[in-house]
């Protein structure tokens, strides 16, 4: 990780779970990060919690759902920082909505699991372009639920389609980086139930094994410190002694 030291970072969602561990891990390590949430409050408790490390922490209050809010936030970081060197697209929401549901819930997990993951990369993207950045990495906070259908939990369906947008998406952007012969190494990452307020009501479910947050922030690291000739393109988290049939059992 010594080659990110004094390189900046974006993470998304860092007022929670994945994303404020993943903040912490970094700044630990040397990097300048800043972390984008709405969570004004939360991130002022990470900000004095982080001062004195290796590295440092900024923060700008962001509402992942407007394009205008994160194209605000970038030119932020551009104007102030002059780089981003590392994107980590962590933000998302889980709503128990099935086929049949609620239209608004459709519509704020796509908005937030889809719609702000690609605006992101996009801006991130110019930055690295205009400042002709040597290395690169892009990272998105996927799902076991994009690789897999699980049929008997059927509120889970929608947010498992986005899921399955975002491997699509993150395989794509690492094609794309590939064509235009831009240094960005992109990797999509898919954990199981990590313990996070998100997944609040599926760790009641029996059975129902979790991982956590610094788990993933610990395979962001891993994949961070490869060589650059080195595309890490996607790890899958499981934790240990998963299995479906357990999880079954709630639902029938």
């Amino acid at each position: 990780m010594e080659k990110w030291n004094g390189k900046v970072a974006v993470v998304t969602g860092a007022s929670s779970g994945i994303g404020e561990e993943t903040c912490r891990q970094l700044v630990e390590r040397g990097m300048i990060v800043v972390g984008f949430a709405r969570r004004e409050d939360r991130l002022q408790v990470l900000e004095k919690e982080l001062k004195g490390k290796l590295g440092k922490f900024y923060y700008v209050k962001v509402d992942l759902c407007s394009e205008e809010n994160i194209m605000k936030a970038f030119d932020w970081v551009k104007s102030t920082l002059k780089s981003v060197d590392v994107l980590v697209k962590n933000v998302g929401v889980l709503k128990q909505s099935d086929l049949l549901g609620n239209t608004n819930d459709w519509k704020q997990m796509f908005d937030t699991n889809v719609m702000s993951l690609n605006i992101c990369s996009r801006e991130a993207i110019k930055i690295m372009e205009e400042i002709q950045i040597k290395e690169g990495h892009i990272i998105n906070i996927n799902s076991v639920g994009g690789h897999y259908q699980f049929p008997f939990m059927k509120d889970i369906a929608i947010y498992s389609a986005t899921k399955h947008t975002v491997t699509i998406i993150t395989e794509s952007l690492r094609e794309l980086m590939g064509m235009k012969n831009l240094p960005v190494r992109v990797t999509s990452i898919s954990p199981g139930g990590v313990e996070t307020e998100m997944t609040q009501e599926l760790s009641k479910l029996e059975g129902f094994k979790m991982l956590k947050s610094i788990d993933i922030a610990e395979a962001i690291m891993y994949a961070l410190s490869t060589p650059q000739r080195v595309n890490v393109a996607g790890i899958i988290i499981r934790p240990t002694h998963e299995n479906t049939l357990s999880l079954i059992k709630n639902f029938i």
